[in-house]
């Protein structure tokens, strides 16, 4: 009875969802599956070269054609899904993670604890997001792993903002002020209240941002500061299949679309989680 009564509501919570946020949930989850299951779903070996199918049109046997080293398409593109979600959801993750005990005291303690957190994240949020990756990865090297730490370093001050502006907001609610006249430590009203209540931005807007970092990461692997050969990386695809465009359009265009097809998925969700839970528009 307890599980049948969880399942019900859980399906009603999806269905509560505006339908962006269904429609770019689904998505996404085909494309983890995709990416989970690349191995058994990708056609041919992705990193296999072929001579004989050097910039092979689509065909039945390569429905996305090949590239110019004769290695199947459609398998690099199977398995630069794995690639460039896995940079993004491990970005997003360490920013987020990061940026809610951040911005949540920030937010609700205010005074000298606020400026301690803030006015660094400020200066990070002076720095162009793309110099900033560059300058980090160029310190470090390059590497899927230093992308993912570039991006949640751009997007660290943002959520903690976000994070700070919600929990302002929740800390001067009333049923925060009746936590603090029960007697209860700061700690239980963060815990019980502020922290609940304050989320949905946070989460709206590492979504939204979530976007973002597909083409970031894109970005950096088309210059070669991402993901390194012969890794199958979207950005890298079109770098690698960029001169070759007016011989092998195909090369170019199924990592294109397949880059607008995660951002759109992350973006219709971002929009259905705003409406859904930030009702208020902390999120602009």
């Amino acid at each position: 009875m307890t599980m049948a009564s969880g399942a019900r509501r859980s399906r009603s919570a999806v269905a509560a969802l505006p339908r962006s946020a269904r429609i770019g949930a689904l998505i996404l989850v085909v494309l983890v599956i995709v990416a989970v299951l690349a191995p058994l779903l990708a056609p041919h070996d992705p990193n296999a070269i072929d001579s004989s199918r050097v910039l092979g049109a689509p065909d039945l046997g390569h429905p996305f054609g090949s590239d110019a080293l004769g290695r199947d398409v459609l398998s690099r593109t199977i398995y630069a899904f794995r690639t460039s979600l896995a940079i993004v959801f491990v970005a997003v993750a360490v920013a987020s993670l990061i940026a809610l005990p951040l911005g949540t005291l920030a937010g609700y303690f205010g005074g000298w604890v606020d400026q301690v957190i803030s006015r660094p994240l400020d200066m990070l949020l002076v720095l162009p997001a793309l110099l900033l990756a560059i300058s980090l990865i160029a310190i470090v090297g390059p590497g899927s792993l230093v992308a993912a730490l570039a991006i949640a370093l751009i997007y660290l001050p943002i959520l903690a903002r976000v994070q700070r502006a919600s929990s302002l907001v929740v800390s001067q609610s009333g049923f925060v002020e009746g936590g603090r006249a029960r007697g209860w430590s700061s700690a239980s009203v963060l815990r019980r209240h502020v922290i609940p209540n304050a989320l949905g931005p946070l989460l709206v807007q590492a979504a939204i941002l979530a976007g973002f970092a597909v083409q970031i990461e894109a970005a950096l692997s088309f210059l070669g500061l991402g993901t390194q050969p012969p890794t199958a990386s979207l950005g890298l695809m079109l770098s690698e299949g960029r001169d070759v465009l007016t011989q092998a359009p195909w090369v170019e265009i199924f990592p294109g679309l397949a880059i607008a097809v995660i951002v759109l998925a992350f973006n219709l969700l971002g929009d259905g989680l705003r409406r859904h839970l930030d009702p208020q528009g902390v999120v602009s």
